[in-house]
């Protein structure tokens, strides 16, 4: 039977806002059915363009459902019902009703085929997810979140800017390729690019993501960086300049990540890594390049999502995911540390697991541009690093290392449950990669257990377990201490305003004194005209020369100013 064309992040949208008027077992009952409804919808559509509007001339694509826009949505739904079971304990309508809108605007997004529709559900994921954030109910969550809202409303400016300089000039508001040449089109790749956290532009994800509840950080972790990669790989394929960003992605959060001390911190840093890794794949823009970002931002919104759900565990049963106050509690959750291993062994890319079978094909397609070598370097070395501070920190530090002394139960049923749902897809990704390889946008062939393949990851892996084993028996490793990690934020966040007031200050003393010394320099050059008026007396009349003085030098400013102007013109 066919069922009617509908977005089917509508469902998710629209059934989202009715979670308040349900209760009691029923409301999860239907906060499973609302993902599982929306991926027969999704499976069910065929592909093209649907859902055609006509508005002030302009004709919009509503629904647009391709090989790319496909698997993306895919992946977002599956990810929306893992999250789903994940949140059954939560009593929290808030945060139901917020992660249904915000999943459901991601696959709007991704199914949407103009870039005025693009907009409304890329401002709706800003609005929906921040409402995760304030979930926390502390006065840091609010604070993170208005800072989180400001720039991801900020991104949909310029991504409506961009969108009607296009419109001026082409006429038409389509979302297909873009480039930087296009109208508008250096605006929309920054508004991409704020949402996909490039270098400068990323600190608003460390800063939010573990500010969110233990649920929320989950679900913020799958769509809003993901949905840029998406728009990035419609709009900017083969555009350069990404290959660099994406190089630089992938090494610089290794550094802050191996010193940080919350692990929910951590991990947000390792995803930005991870998401340099994408945007390598789509500035290469080769058909292997394409397909290996698909593949990889698949996997990892599984096994990304599998840490922070034990993280979120962690959190909820313990109260912290402070390094340097975990420890030991393998004895008391065996189950999620397991778990977390299984997503540790993901996203440091090892054989037989889904991070192998997808990163591998980014490298390779690097590798085949023979001036690209450097790129090949650093994303060696950048799977080296993620495997030092997702594969080995996150697990060893939060259930092995110092044993805390902090005893708790095992993460509720419905956390274990949908972990293991997320391991399971990651190892049966990683050992049967045919079926996600099926569902990719072009058909190139690839081959990731090749002996060549298998024995260089593995290599690489060996060495950096080894280097890791010994900086912690020589102590070279950083211990994780209760500390401040300062990135790049902290130059507009505290070094901006400290100048800015200095700068405040500083005027108001130079003005005080400019003051005191006209008002000195006036009474000196006030002006006594004598006039002799008649026999015996005389008139004096006193000018305030420095309001002379005041007119005479605006007379010249503006004299100055005409001859420039008249200059450049």
């Amino acid at each position: 039977m066919m069922l009617p064309d509908v977005n089917p992040g509508l469902v998710l949208l629209l059934g989202g806002l009715l979670v308040p008027l349900i209760r009691g077992p029923l409301r999860y009952a239907w906060l499973l059915a609302l993902p599982a409804m929306a991926l027969a919808l999704l499976i069910d559509l065929p592909h093209g363009n649907h859902g055609h509007i006509t508005l002030m001339g302009q004709s919009l694509v509503t629904l647009r459902v391709d090989a790319l826009s496909f698997v993306f949505s895919l992946i977002f739904l599956i990810a929306a019902l893992l999250m789903a079971i994940y949140a059954l304990h939560e009593r929290d309508t808030m945060q139901h009703v917020a992660g249904m809108v915000y999943a459901g605007a991601a696959v709007a997004a991704c199914l949407a085929g103009d870039l005025l529709t693009l907009f409304i559900y890329w401002e709706l994921t800003a609005v929906a997810s921040v409402f995760l954030i304030w979930a926390r109910r502390t006065e840091r969550a609010y604070r993170v979140g208005m800072r989180y809202l400001l720039i991801q409303v900020a991104s949909g400016l310029l991504l409506l800017a961009g969108a009607a300089m296009q419109v001026r000039a082409t006429g038409s508001l389509s979302f297909d390729h873009i480039g930087l040449d296009a109208p508008g089109g250096w605006l929309i790749f920054l508004a991409f690019g704020i949402k996909c956290a490039f270098p400068l532009l990323h600190n608003w994800l460390q800063d939010a993501y573990p500010e969110a509840t233990a649920t929320g950080t989950v679900v913020l972790s799958a769509f809003t960086t993901k949905l840029a990669v998406y728009a990035l790989a419609r709009g900017y394929a083969g555009t350069e300049y990404l290959i660099w960003i994406g190089a630089v992605m992938t090494a610089f959060p290794i550094f802050y990540a191996v010193i940080e001390n919350d692990l929910r911190r951590v991990l947000a840093y390792s995803l930005n890594n991870q998401l340099g890794f994408m945007v390598v794949g789509i500035g290469i823009g080769t058909e292997l390049a394409l397909n290996g970002t698909a593949a990889h931002a698949f996997c990892h919104i599984l096994y990304k999502a599998l840490l922070f759900m034990s993280m979120g565990a962690v959190l909820l049963r313990v109260g912290t995911v402070n390094g340097s106050e975990l420890g030991g509690l393998y004895k008391s959750m065996p189950w999620t540390t397991v778990f977390c291993v299984i997503g540790a062994a993901s996203i440091s890319a090892f054989p037989l697991f889904s991070g192998f079978v997808s990163k591998s094909m980014i490298i390779s397609a690097a590798a085949k541009q023979a001036d690209l070598w450097w790129v090949v370097v650093m994303l060696l070395f950048a799977s080296a690093g993620v495997f030092h501070h997702s594969g080995i920190k996150i697990p060893y530090f939060a259930f092995f290392a110092h044993d805390s002394g902090k005893r708790c139960k095992e993460a509720p049923l419905n956390m274990l449950i949908a972990m293991a749902a997320a391991a399971a897809l990651c190892i049966g990704i990683g050992v049967y990669p045919a079926p996600l390889y099926a569902l990719l946008p072009f058909s190139v062939e690839y081959a990731p257990y090749t002996l060549s393949h298998v024995v260089t990851q593995l290599q690489l892996l060996m060495f950096s377990a080894l280097a890791f084993t010994v900086m912690m028996r020589t102590g070279i490793y950083p211990p994780e201490l209760r500390s401040i990690n300062l990135d790049t934020d902290w130059l507009y966040r505290r070094l901006a305003p400290a100048l800015a007031s200095s700068v405040v200050a500083f005027g108001a003393s130079t003005t005080a004194l400019v003051r005191r010394w006209l008002a000195v320099l006036w009474r000196q050059w006030d002006v006594h005209v004598l006039a002799q008026a008649r026999p015996g007396g005389r008139l004096v009349v006193t000018w305030r020369s420095g309001t002379m003085l005041w007119w005479a030098t605006t007379a010249v400013a503006a004299v100055v100013l005409i001859g420039l102007l008249r200059q450049a013109a």
